[in-house]
């Protein structure tokens, strides 16, 4: 489970160097938006020499790379593969025959770099009005696509409306995609919030994607890494409440009763499950 994602631009080595200094869950060197397009080569070319440094540590690193109709794409890909990467984020994926299209290279490279079969990751990037569309069936596409992310600049420019405060033109595609990847069992990954400076517009932001069903938030910005990883943890009271609620049922059990009640609420199976969601995943997070 991710929660923090962090990009740096592929092609500003001094924030490549700067990236190390700071602890997301994943780190994304970036060729595709933050790189202008006549430095396309050039955020390769530096990002490949780079990346031994990135993952000399076990440091879980999934570049981005141009999407399928760049003309950049297999370059990237080709490039990225030497190194011990756990996976590609890809850009404007619209449809199963994209994510097909994107296994078939990764195939092709694995087997020449003799990397083992099917082992490099996938995270695609639904970002259009037909991503949307096909949202659950690009999410169980393929067995190398662990988390989904939701792009809602690309998302808002496809249907031609600006972007505001209160994201009232993206709540419908982030609930959607959410859905989606919950029923393909895999993790949904939420949209950047790109004023990097307003600090409690992003906690509000992750408040509300938090209580939709996302598990992450990619940082454009070293300075959201530290709140988005403290936002998505389990609060104090998430968790005693967790544990109050598994005890009161085990409780209840005893006594054969199948529900009872905590706090004037009802506890049955679903209640107790999620209860049980919260303390797996503070296992996951602290074992990071």
């Amino acid at each position: 489970m991710f929660r923090s994602l962090m990009f740096i631009p592929g092609n500003r080595i001094n924030m490549l160097e700067k990236s190390l200094t700071i602890s997301p869950d994943v780190y994304i060197p970036d060729m595709e938006d933050s790189v202008p397009i006549n430095r396309k080569d050039e955020a390769r070319n530096i990002i490949e020499g780079f990346l031994p440094n990135m993952t000399i540590k076990n440091n879980i690193v999934i570049p981005r790379v141009n999407s399928l109709n760049s003309g950049f794409f297999e370059e990237d890909v080709r490039a990225v593969l030497n190194h011990k990467i756990y996976g590609i984020s890809v850009g404007k994926i619209n449809t199963v025959e994209d994510i097909k299209n994107v296994s078939n290279i990764l195939d092709k490279y694995e087997a020449l770099k003799k990397i083992k079969q099917s082992s490099i990751k996938i995270i695609p990037w639904i970002e259009t009005a037909l991503g949307v569309f096909n949202a659950f069936e690009i999410c169980r596409s393929s067995l190398r696509i662990k988390a989904v992310a939701f792009g809602a600049e690309d998302f808002t420019n496809d249907i031609g409306v600006k972007r505001s405060i209160d994201g009232f033109e993206i709540d419908y595609p982030r609930k959607l995609i959410v859905i989606a990847a919950k029923a393909a069992g895999i993790e949904a990954l939420d949209t950047p919030y790109t004023n990097f400076k307003d600090s409690e517009g992003l906690r509000k932001d992750i408040h509300i994607v938090k209580r939709l069903g996302y598990s992450g938030k990619f940082a454009i910005h070293p300075s959201q890494v530290e709140i988005i990883d403290k936002e998505f943890y389990p609060s104090e009271e998430e968790i005693e409440n967790a544990k109050h609620v598994i005890e009161t049922f085990k409780d209840a059990e005893k006594n054969g009763h199948g529900s009872t009640s905590f706090k004037g609420q009802m506890i049955d199976i679903p209640v107790v499950e999620r209860a049980k969601k919260v303390l797996e995943n503070l296992k996951i997070f602290e074992g990071k």
